[in-house]
């Protein structure tokens, strides 16, 4: 018994002085470290973990245009929540499967249709300046010096199996049930997250936007104007900008005019018709209706490119709160 006492203790005076001697190397050697190389380890420690922080769970990200207002406006700074759709396992690389799925009035951030890459190295350095800078720094910008548009936020209007047209710059929808086309302040009630669009064209200006380009796609033809497209025309002093439809007019014109050529019947048919959304696509559009590029210029999106949903405000602090 006693040796057996005398060989445990033997051993633990061993160990607490071997500990005791690798405590004293350790804080001899840090000791021979460079106050500047301490300073560098500790950066690269912060910027690892903020770098993990904004790649798997929450990514800074700054609003770059009014396509959200007055939901979201020019410069406010987010955090997107990216664990809930699944984030990427590098930057551009491998989706991850997430715990949920976009859901109808959503505020999310995705991959820009229209983009185009300018290679994939590029796109993890600018992507890494980005979320260590917490949005601070975009290297990303074009030849007027500009952020490109790499992301995209806006909300979820239309999800998969969806039926949803333009009329006169208002959205209607026909949900999987509905038998009827449906406004999209009726079905806004129907659930959780509710919220008011913001439109600087009206119903008479919208007329104006059509006599407009009729009476430009005729003289482009050869053919004399309407009196009643010059009267609609001159009525209004500002005539809005739409796009959209501008597109539905100039088909809708061009069709009637050259009845034969399919391409332009087929484009009018599909303004008409709207379009159906579908399975495991979704439908993102701008609160600023009037002022935003969304899916009404470049289709439904994939669901694997929805990268997080808005989650906070955090910038400026007066507007500080969850975004919805």
């Amino acid at each position: 018994m006693e040796r057996w006492y005398a060989g445990i203790t033997a051993f633990t005076e061993k160990t607490l002085t071997w500990r005791k001697q690798r405590i004293q190397k350790k804080k001899a050697k840090q000791k021979k470290r460079h106050v500047v190389i301490e300073w560098i380890d500790a950066f690269l420690w912060a910027a690892f973990v903020v770098l993990l922080i904004n790649q798997y769970l929450f990514q800074a990200y700054q609003i770059p245009s009014p396509s959200m207002e007055e939901t979201l406006k020019v410069s406010d700074r987010i955090f997107v929540n990216k664990l809930i759709y699944g984030p990427e396992l590098l930057p551009g690389i491998a989706k991850i499967r997430g715990y949920a799925e976009p859901e109808r009035n959503r505020i999310i951030i995705f991959e820009s249709p229209t983009y185009i890459s300018k290679g994939p190295a590029f796109d993890i350095i600018q992507r890494i300046l980005y979320m260590l800078t917490l949005s601070i720094v975009d290297i990303d910008r074009d030849e007027n010096g500009q952020p490109r548009a790499h992301f995209l936020i806006k909300r979820a209007v239309g999800v998969e199996k969806d039926r949803l047209r333009i009329v006169d710059g208002e959205v209607e929808i026909k949900p999987p049930g509905f038998s009827a086309w449906t406004a999209e302040e009726e079905i806004n009630p129907l659930y959780p997250v509710s919220y008011e669009t913001r439109r600087s064209i009206g119903a008479v200006e919208y007329e104006a936007i059509r006599a407009e380009v009729r009476i430009r796609e005729y003289e482009d033809q050869g053919i004399p104007p309407l009196k009643a497209d010059t009267e609609s025309v001159s009525a209004v002093s500002r005539i809005g900008y739409d796009l959209y439809e501008r597109g539905k007019t100039k088909n809708m014109v061009m069709h009637q005019i050259v009845p034969h050529n399919g391409r332009y019947r087929s484009e009018y048919t599909r303004y008409t018709l709207g379009w159906l959304i579908p399975e495991n696509w979704i439908f993102p559009m701008g609160d600023n209706r009037d002022n935003s590029n969304d899916a009404r210029y470049f289709g439904p999106v994939r669901l694997q490119k929805v990268l997080g949903k808005a989650s906070f405000i955090y910038w400026p602090i007066s507007r500080m709160g969850a975004a919805r």
